[in-house]
């Protein structure tokens, strides 16, 4: 395993075909994010029936371009009361781990008749991506954790009590839901069986009957694309920066190029989140038929296309559904999405052992035990959704009286 552009050793050919790799990989990461800010506004801007950006270049694409150099020559603060070192160093962090995930993300490859999903590079032949670690996926859950931290640290080295309070949900919602994000993972890992990304599009291949949302069985997908959207701080999760209350979140005392790292890791982050989910459940740049006649449309291609229409999905998302309270949005992580996703995984193990066992009774007895424990869990997440609404619904009641 491992890119076999290194297959021969490390030399300096090697060196400067993997340094072409990362500048391709950071310039598309930018491109892309300039892209989604263009295509957020415009899309929102349609939906609600506006205009959006128009002005600045064809259909307004330089807008995003405009707006990155006004942030560039704006002042730059920093409050009396802040951590200087700290301060200074959060938007990097936020920045710099959404580029990183990006690079374990395959956009191309021949996986063709058993191909190893390879490409030409200069003579070479080398994945479609930046890198290919053993374990891609356990990079990607680390780079999501670590993200966390540039959010929680730019709130509490302001010095303001608004960004330590934005901050804070950040780091409680993030904890609630990527524990079921984790185990949507686990579950796309149980059934490919390696943790590698570039392994897990080849197990995809041969059509959409073996893309992940379909072989894991759709519920993992559903919970990572809600987990996911919590942990980008999208609308309806979008908590960390109520504006009615918290003013802009944990962001809120930065300015100029510090602001502008933060913004361009939020819109980042949703190109990243979506490859991810093209590349766990859609077959990454896979056609959906294994058919000649698709494969003439380059890998890239597709990706880019799937990857497009989850971007429309999170626009859709912020366009049409109003912000949660904060105790629904806890409800609905501790109570709804990890009870479901460890339920579902325990049926998938189940599944999957029973599969390896050749005593059909045995295959039966498993089975049966893990749809049951599935179905234990769901009731007894019912019962406590049903009684935390009512405990909760007393709670206001009770207060409304005292008023």
């Amino acid at each position: 395993m491992g890119d076999p552009l290194f297959i021969d050793g490390v030399g300096w050919p090697e060196l400067w075909r993997m340094a072409v790799k990362v500048g391709l990989g950071f310039v598309f990461g930018l491109l892309a994010t300039v892209f989604m800010v263009w295509f957020e506004r415009k899309l929102i801007g349609k939906m609600q029936n506006r205009v959006g950006p128009k002005e600045a270049g064809p259909f307004g694409l330089l807008q995003s371009l405009a707006d990155g150099i006004k942030f560039f020559f704006k002042e730059d603060l920093r409050p009396a009361n802040a951590d200087p070192l700290i301060f200074r160093l959060a938007p990097y962090i936020a920045t710099v781990t959404a580029l990183l995930s990006l690079s374990v993300v395959p956009i191309a490859g021949d996986f063709r008749d058993g191909g190893d999903g390879t490409i030409g590079f200069f003579g070479e032949r080398t994945y479609g991506m930046v890198a290919d670690p053993p374990a891609g996926i356990l990079f990607l859950l680390a780079m999501s954790s670590i993200a966390v931290y540039g959010v929680m640290l730019a709130g509490w080295s302001s010095g303001s009590k608004y960004p330590l309070l934005g901050s804070v949900r950040a780091s409680a919602q993030a904890i609630s839901y990527e524990a079921a994000l984790g185990m949507a993972v686990v579950a796309v890992v149980l059934v490919s069986g390696t943790l590698s990304t570039h392994g897990i599009v080849a197990e995809q291949a041969g059509g959409i009957r073996n893309w992940g949302f379909l072989s894991t069985g759709l519920l993992p997908f559903v919970i990572f694309l809600i987990a996911a959207t919590a942990e980008l701080n999208r609308p309806p999760f979008d908590l960390v920066e109520a504006e009615q209350e918290l003013v802009g979140g944990f962001h809120t005392e930065y300015a100029s190029i510090r602001f502008a790292l933060f913004f361009l890791a939020e819109f980042m982050n949703v190109v990243t989140m979506s490859a991810i989910m093209v590349t766990l459940f859609f077959g990454g740049p896979l056609p959906p038929v294994d058919t000649d006649v698709l494969y003439w449309i380059p890998g890239p291609i597709w990706f880019l296309a799937k990857v497009m229409v989850f971007l429309f999905v999170f626009v859709w998302f912020r366009a049409t559904l109003p912000r949660l309270r904060y105790d629904q949005l806890m409800n609905l992580g501790w109570k709804v999405m990890i009870p479901a996703a460890l339920g579902w995984l325990l049926a998938l193990s189940s599944i999957r052992l029973a599969r390896l066992d050749e005593n059909d009774w045995n295959l039966v007895v498993l089975i049966g035990g893990g749809i049951a424990i599935f179905g234990v869990s769901l009731a007894l997440l019912l019962v406590a959704v049903r009684a935390g609404d009512r405990t909760y619904d007393a709670e206001l009641e009770a207060e409304a009286s005292r008023r």
